[in-house]
C-alpha cells in the first residue's frame, strides 16, 4: 500500500502532484499547516487541502481535473429566466464571512461540512490579504447565496458555494464567470466534478493540461485587489440561445 508523505511544518515544499493517488483519487499529502504561503505554494502547483475536523490537513490533487471555461458556462432556461427578471443585485468581497457561514452551513443534505474553524481562519486571513474571494447574491439586502474561492494570478480557483433559494448559487457563478471572461482568466478551477457542475457546463482536463495553465496564468500579474469589491449588475454574459 502506497505511503501518504507527512509534510514538515518548517518547509514548503510538496511531493509531486504525479505521486498522488488514483484511490483515494488525487490524495498527495498529509500535515503542514494552512499557513497564506503553504496554500498559496499549493494552489499554485494545482493541490489544495480538504479535510474533516477529525482528519489532519489531506492535500489533494485529482486526476483528472475538472474546470470551467467562463465563456462556456451553461445556463438553462430556469436559470435565464431568473437572470432576465433581475430581481435580485450581486457583489464581490462584499460579505465574505457571511458566504463562509453559509457555505459551512449544516442542513439534511449536508449533516458535516470541511469548512473547519481552522480552515475558516486561513481562509479569512486569505482574504483580507487579497487572495481570496466571494460572490453574493442578494434579494431585498438579504443573502440568498454565493461562493468563493482563491484569485491567484489570473486563475480563480472555486472552493464552495451555497444556496438560501433557488438558483442563487447559479446566479453567483454566472455573474462570476462573466466578470472573469473581462478580465481575460482562461477557467475556473472546480476541482472535483459532480452533478452540480456537470449542469453548469463543467468539464475534465488531465493533470498536464491543468498544469499548462497553472504555469502560463498563476503567477502573472492580475486584476487589482480592489477592482474585485464593487457591486453590479447582470449585463455580461450573453443570453443568446
Amino acid at each position: 500500500m502506497p505511503t501518504i508523505p507527512w509534510l514538515d511544518t518548517d518547509k514548503l515544499d510538496f511531493p509531486s502532484v504525479e505521486n498522488a493517488l488514483e484511490d483515494p483519487n488525487g490524495l498527495l499529502a498529509v500535515g503542514g499547516d494552512l499557513s497564506k504561503e503553504r496554500i498559496l505554494a499549493a494552489y499554485r502547483r494545482g493541490i489544495f487541502p480538504w479535510y474533516e475536523e477529525s482528519q489532519p490537513i489531506l492535500w489533494w490533487s485529482p486526476q483528472p481535473r475538472t474546470i470551467l471555461y467562463p465563456e462556456q458556462i451553461y445556463v438553462n432556461r430556469s436559470l435565464r429566466k431568473a437572470l432576465r427578471r433581475g430581481d435580485y443585485s450581486v457583489s464581490f468581497d462584499m460579505a465574505f464571512n457571511a458566504v463562509l457561514d453559509g457555505c459551512a452551513a449544516l442542513s439534511p443534505k449536508r449533516p458535516g461540512t470541511w469548512i473547519t474553524d481552522d480552515m475558516r481562519a486561513a481562509y479569512l486571513s486569505l482574504h483580507n490579504d487579497g487572495w481570496a474571494h466571494s460572490v453574493e447574491v442578494w434579494r431585498d439586502d438579504i443573502l440568498i447565496g454565493g461562493l468563493y474561492g482563491m484569485g491567484i494570478g489570473k486563475l480563480f480557483f472555486g472552493e464552495s458555494m451555497f444556496s438560501r433559494e433557488a438558483n442563487a448559487s447559479k446566479i453567483a457563478l454566472v455573474h462570476l464567470c462573466g466578470q472573469l471572461q473581462e478580465w481575460g482568466y482562461p477557467l475556473i478551477d472546480c476541482q472535483v466534478g459532480n452533478d452540480y457542475l456537470d449542469s453548469m457546463g463543467a468539464q475534465e482536463i488531465n493533470r498536464d493540461k491543468f498544469k499548462q495553465y497553472l504555469d502560463q496564468y498563476s503567477n502573472i500579474a492580475a486584476r487589482p485587489v480592489d477592482k474585485w469589491a464593487m457591486n453590479w449588475r447582470y449585463g455580461n454574459v450573453s443570453l443568446a440561445e
